[in-house]
């Protein structure tokens, strides 16, 4: 019972952890929108038709879904790994194994942010070049 407990609490922190940086950043702008407003305008400019969706849009918006998954990913096992943590009861295999899922854990998001990171720039310089 206890574990079920835990595990909805942590789905919900979760969860919020999610939502709140989509409702800071309600107003601001996605970068990957700006480029593909950039590229329609310069398709628009050469007679080209966009009413289909363009393959920069779709590749932003995969870029960002997969980006997003794997962020809930990461933030499930810095759980995972905090969990086992405190249960660890002072067995030192299992904090063995925590700190292992919390470091890979780390290395990974900082892995999938440099690649946001990089991904951004080089689209938004891609597209600052193409439109000028």
């Amino acid at each position: 019972m206890k574990k079920l407990i835990a595990s909805v609490t942590s789905l919900l922190f979760a969860f919020q952890l999610v939502m709140i940086p989509s409702m800071a950043l309600a107003q601001g702008t996605n970068p990957f929108e700006e480029g593909v407003t950039k590229v329609k305008e310069v398709g628009e400019k050469a007679g080209i038709d966009n009413t289909d969706r363009t393959l920069p849009e779709i590749i932003g918006r995969l870029i960002n879904v997969v980006l997003g998954f794997l962020g809930i990913v990461l933030l499930g096992l810095i759980l995972w790994a905090g969990f086992l943590w405190m249960t660890a009861g002072g067995n030192a295999d299992q904090v063995k194994t925590a700190r292992a899922y919390m470091s890979n854990a780390i290395i990974g998001l900082i892995i999938v942010v440099a690649a946001f990171a990089i991904t951004n720039f080089v689209l938004t310089s891609l597209v600052n070049v193409t439109t000028q």
